[in-house]
């Protein structure tokens, strides 16, 4: 088609109607988090030293604002600012925008609230503002702003001299609009999710924030960026960089096992908001801004001996097509050429990961001149793996030699350190990694040995007197015995 003349060509004008555009602009999925987070993606872009987040709370009248004091914006450039598709994403952009489709103003608080509401002034120059109002779309069927403002909206520019304020009102997407001014239970479910922005704020920007290029305020509340990775913990394992071309950077983190963080606090932290399990994988970076969180981008699953396992991925934005970078900011996925360096790469972090979640942190490896001893061994017969006690430990050997001059105390002590023990944690990873390799209990145990204990119970619940079939009725509800019934009818 490109060398066609277009010239000749009979057209017809297929401008798509505003009011159905908009509501599939409204639907495209934005959580109230990454919304308020593609805002601030604009004052970054405009040069702000300070981001204020606000909540008012009123009801079904209530409103979010979002506020910075970077260059600002003239009337004509508000326009422009609020008009679908502004930016086109083939255009080749500074390394340092984070933009793309010139969308995410207006799908992100189209997604929240039927008002968007823009106020701005340059430096020297005048107070402009419009408004997108999503039922006078509705009723005209029309691309067209409307010169409006919410209510004590017109001074909110007066403490800066330049800046710029993003105003949600009628917020049909986070609050009903019959919401009562004292309804108390939608007022606490306000403030949680907008505590969850806080913590994905602290996240997303964590980077800027930590550089000091600029300052994020909740609330009047400065933000604290979270770091996933835990740089300040001394037991932190780092893997080395990797890189795929010239765009792209891997460096893997292994956090420490709870035994060997800093601190409980610090330990709690590192949990993040939705948890250690949910927080593995890998975390996107594109121009220092955090796109995703926790996601092994299809390349493996989560499990729970991942759960210390955190991936940095740092692109250039002159690979957002190749990585199919959504409209939020909040999905991405791996082109074909390099998912298996990246796999290959998350491997051998999950396989240092996997170490640390087995043995609590502690390194069990045997070392040049010494003599490791676990209390349990692990054993494979046939392709099928088992643990077992260490009958060579010492602490085996002293009990024995306990138990000839006090018995009970010595088994008590050796089911106490048995119980204590038992490897949890490798026998989950073996399980979930070797799928039906596990080799079933008793399955090639002497059946003398179970026999010649069934003999001896059942003799003395008789001494103790049991009738014989009370005797033989009880070894029936006994474990490990109620897998032999034929044993039991023999006695």
């Amino acid at each position: 088609m490109m060398n066609v003349d277009f010239s000749n060509i009979q057209t017809a004008s297929a401008i798509p109607g505003a009011a159905a555009m908009i509501e599939t602009f409204r639907a495209i999925g934005y959580s109230l988090e990454t919304a308020v987070a593609d805002i601030i993606d604009n004052s970054i872009s405009a040069g702000a030293r300070n981001i204020y987040i606000n909540r008012v709370w009123r009801g079904g009248e209530s409103m979010i604002i979002i506020k910075d004091d970077g260059y600002g914006m003239s009337d004509e450039e508000i326009i422009q600012a609020m008009r679908p598709g502004a930016q086109n994403p083939l255009e080749e952009r500074s390394l340092t925008d984070l933009g793309r489709f010139g969308l995410g103003l207006k799908t992100a608080s189209f997604s929240q609230c039927r008002n968007l509401t823009l106020i701005s002034k340059k430096k020297g120059g005048n107070v402009n503002f419009w408004t997108w109002n999503l039922d006078y779309v509705a009723l005209t069927n029309r691309w067209e702003l409307i010169r409006w403002l919410p209510d004590e909206s017109e001074k909110m520019l007066d403490d800066v001299d330049s800046g710029t304020v993003v105003v949600w009102s009628n917020l049909d997407r986070v609050l009903p609009s019959l919401t009562r001014v004292d309804d108390e239970n939608a007022k606490r479910k306000f403030s949680e999710a907008f505590d969850k922005v806080k913590s994905h704020l602290a996240m997303t920007f964590h980077r800027f924030l930590e550089d000091k290029l600029f300052k994020l305020y909740w609330c009047s509340h400065e933000i604290k960026p979270w770091n996933p990775f835990c740089l300040n913990e001394k037991k932190l394992q780092i893997m080395p960089t990797d890189y795929i071309g010239n765009d792209i950077a891997v460096k893997g983190y292994i956090l420490p096992h709870k035994n060997n963080f800093s601190s409980e606090t610090a330990y709690k932290n590192a949990e993040g908001v939705y948890g250690f399990s949910a927080h593995q994988g890998f975390y996107v970076y594109r121009g220092n801004r955090l796109l995703l969180a926790g996601d092994w981008l299809g390349l493996m699953r989560k499990e729970e001996s991942y759960k210390l396992v955190r991936i940095q991925v740092d692109l250039q934005n002159t690979v957002d097509s190749d990585w199919q970078i959504d409209i939020k900011k909040s999905k991405a996925y791996p082109p074909m050429g390099c998912r298996l360096q990246l796999e290959s790469y998350a491997k051998r972090a999950c396989g240092l990961g996997v170490e640390v979640y087995k043995h609590r942190g502690r390194i069990l490896k045997r070392r040049a001149g010494s003599d490791f001893q676990p209390l349990w061994s692990e054993k494979k017969k046939d392709d099928k793996w088992y643990f077992v006690v260490n009958r060579e430990h010492s602490m085996i050997k002293h009990l024995k030699l306990l138990a000839k001059e006090d018995p009970d105390q010595a088994i008590e002590m050796l089911l106490k350190f048995v119980e204590e023990s038992i490897p949890t944690k490798t026998i989950y990873v073996k399980e979930a990694q070797e799928e039906n390799t596990q080799r079933q209990p008793y399955s090639d145990i002497d059946i003398s040995i179970i026999k010649s204990m069934m003999e001896q119970i059942y003799h003395n619940q008789i001494l103790d007197g049991l009738t014989p079939e009370q005797a033989r009725l009880s070894l029936k509800y006994m474990e490990p015995f109620n897998e032999y019934e034929d044993l039991i009818d023999e006695l």
